[in-house]
């Protein structure tokens, strides 16, 4: 994680130090100061200083050194908990699709029924996702 934070530092200095270039070149060749360019390029400068900021602070967290950036770790000493996912499912095709055909009726003209019948499909399909655990064959 330290050569990321390194990284992410010398993005910021580098965008700060190109964002100062790149405004006094545009002073010095138009005789107005370019706020669009400047700014874009100094905010991504800042950007990449929350980044490196947060990787510092998730390393402090985390007690210093990763699994990842030991030399004596082995693969499965990082390997995690994925966690838990249903073995099928069908609705999150059921979400989606809901989802689609009212896009598709707010967006096609003259099709604003198709907008209010598939409407009440995604609260459905929804509430079916999170309560697919409590009927069938996966209840517990």
């Amino acid at each position: 994680m330290k050569p990321t934070i390194v990284i992410f530092w010398f993005l910021t200095a580098y965008f700060i130090v190109v964002s100062v270039l790149y405004s006094a070149w545009h002073y010095a060749a138009e005789g107005t100061l370019e706020l669009a360019g400047s700014l874009a390029i100094l905010l991504s400068g800042g950007l990449a200083a929350l980044i490196a900021i947060y990787l510092m602070l998730v390393k402090r967290k985390q007690g210093g050194v990763l699994v990842e950036d030991r030399p004596d770790s082995d693969i499965d000493d990082g390997d995690p908990e994925i966690g838990e996912f249903p073995p099928h499912s069908w609705w999150p095709f059921t979400l989606a699709g809901g989802a689609a055909l009212v896009v598709l009726g707010v967006c096609l003209q003259g099709t604003y029924w198709l907008f209010f019948f598939s409407l009440p499909l995604v609260p459905i399909a929804v509430c079916g996702w999170i309560y697919e655990y409590y009927r069938g064959n996966f209840a517990r």
